[in-house]
């Protein structure tokens, strides 16, 4: 995934990382947007800690990463408000079947359920699971209605996956997350508002 010079450089991105195996892959995305010169914000839940470290996303973005609704300083500026209207593009990788229930149930009960709510579509997700998990008739539900809805969804694709089988439902390669992603940014020229730290 070479990378394109700051050709980004004024995107401010949202990476939100969900709980499964392929967040590994999630690094290779913030590193990728980073060095073609977009802002990005990690958010995490807490399952996805307990796969890839807060510390990993900090030192790649060079940003603090979200990993709660209840920042001490959030009171009187809520951050997941501040953050989607900053933002130039959100992407959530790894997508599970947990999250698609909930933005297509219209649940904000965490931090990454909350930014989705708050966003502005298009919203790219990048589903990971297992295949029976993916050809779920619920979860297929869930995707179309999604979709209907001006969700915009990068893979799955079928290969070996974690639980050792091979189907459907691993997650896209990051070149691929990437290319959609920058698709969707270059549409438009970016906010230009720089968020204060978070």
């Amino acid at each position: 995934m070479p990378a394109k010079s700051n050709d980004l450089t004024g995107y401010e991105v949202i990476v939100a990382v969900c709980g499964g195996i392929a967040a590994y892959k999630t690094c290779a995305i913030v590193s990728a947007l980073v060095q073609r010169g977009a802002g990005v914000t990690v958010a995490m839940t807490e399952s996805a800690t307990q796969f890839v470290g807060p510390v990993t996303f900090q030192a790649l973005s060079a940003r603090r990463v979200l990993t709660s609704l209840w920042s001490p300083d959030a009171f009187f500026d809520p951050q997941h408000i501040r953050l989607t209207e900053n933002a130039d593009g959100f992407l959530i990788a790894p997508a599970t079947a947990n999250i698609i229930g909930k933005i297509a149930a219209g649940i904000a009960d965490d931090l990454i359920s909350t930014l989705v709510i708050s966003a502005r579509p298009p919203v790219l997700l990048a589903p990971a699971m297992n295949d029976r998990m993916w050809e779920n008739p619920i979860v297929q539900a869930n995707v179309q209605k999604l979709r209907e809805l001006g969700y915009v969804f990068v893979g799955p694709a079928e290969g070996w996956m974690a639980c050792r089988t091979v189907g459907m439902g691993r997650m896209a390669e990051p070149a691929e997350i990437v290319q959609a992603l920058v698709a969707r940014l270059k549409s438009a020229p970016p906010k230009g508002r720089v968020p204060r730290d978070v």
